[in-house]
């Protein structure tokens, strides 16, 4: 049942709010390029089946950046995407590179680029070499901040440039490539002037930036609760601060709370379920040990099912730069 609100929206305002025009031209762009198979099935399932998958999450998978990125509604099921796809990398504690989870982004996105994995890291490691390790959970909040609000915090950068400078900070900011998350932030002065901008003014220049951004925002009361806890306060710590903060992420909506975050029912039941499926492998219910009898030591090995992978040789540079292997299987 629509809600009143929406009966007193106008259908222009609706529409745009909702970007289903994007997803009309997208769906229209996809049937053109696979009319060969959608004329087995017929139109009216292909429409349904993508606009399902609208509703899913799921129409962003191995898709091209400037899609994923084309809709607010988009950028939150890849971040959803991306977390029940490689939560196992912080249930296991490992700690990875900015490159690495660039590849694990590229897996998803194949054109994902590198710029914004480089500004999310940037917010983890702040002062830290590029280079270091960092966990999960504190990649994927930050990586949703920058992500998801990516033309609000250029805008952002721009106005602490200004004023770290003293320029006026009601004058209009246009982002450019070169905004002010890539420049060197300034260390204290020889004056001994604290580093960062007074956050009072600070909230006020985000409090007009707000008002006038057609882009995503985090909402202003949050960024006023952050704000007025500090007296000064530098770019990234500001940034570091919205991807800490659990009503941020709440509001968001894409990602469960951090105390959550290596949880997913859904996607365990699902993969138990696939799992079970294939044969040879003994499920874990089978493999508890009957009440009084001791557990053994060592657990049966099952065959897998999967051949190993063969990695490629490191070829030699004295050799004329061929890769070819013998399967050692055949020999």
């Amino acid at each position: 049942m629509l809600s009143p609100e929406r009966l007193a929206q106008p259908d222009h305002e609706y529409l745009a709010q909702r970007h289903v025009l994007t997803y009309m031209e997208d769906a229209v762009y996809q049937l053109l390029e696979n009319r060969e198979d959608v004329s087995q099935y017929g139109i009216s399932r292909f429409f349904t089946e993508y606009f399902n998958s609208v509703c899913q999450g799921t129409h962003i998978l191995f898709r091209e950046f400037s899609f994923i990125q084309a809709t607010p509604h988009n950028r939150a099921s890849f971040l959803r995407a991306f977390w029940r796809c490689f939560r196992t990398v912080g249930k296991n504690g490992d700690l990875l590179t900015m490159r690495e989870y660039h590849c694990l982004l590229q897996l998803l996105c194949p054109d994902f680029p590198l710029e914004l994995t480089q500004k999310a890291a940037r917010i983890v490691l702040l002062d830290d070499a590029m280079d270091c390790l960092m966990s999960f959970s504190d990649f994927l909040f930050a990586f949703q901040i920058q992500f998801y609000y990516s033309e609000f915090l250029d805008s952002v950068a721009a106005i602490y440039q200004d004023l770290l400078s003293g320029k006026n900070p009601n004058t209009v900011i246009v982002p450019t490539s070169s905004s002010g998350q890539h420049r060197q932030r300034p260390a204290l002065g020889e004056a001994g002037v604290p580093e960062g901008v007074e956050a009072s003014q600070f909230y006020q220049c985000l409090e007009n930036l707000c008002d006038r951004h057609k882009y995503s925002c985090p909402p202003l009361a949050l960024v006023k609760e952050i704000l007025s806890g500090v007296q000064r306060l530098t770019f990234y710590g500001f940034l570091g601060s919205l991807s800490k903060h659990p009503g941020v992420n709440q509001a968001l909506g894409a990602l469960p709370d951090k105390g959550d975050l290596m949880q997913d029912p859904a996607m365990d039941e699902e993969l138990e379920r696939l799992l079970a499926q294939v044969p040879g492998l003994v499920p874990a219910v089978a493999a508890t040990p009957e009440p009084g009898c001791p557990p053994s030591r060592t657990p049966p090995r099952v065959g897998s099912p999967w051949r190993p992978l063969h990695h490629p040789r490191k070829v030699d540079t004295e050799s004329d730069g061929s890769t070819e292997e013998t399967d050692e299987s055949e020999t």
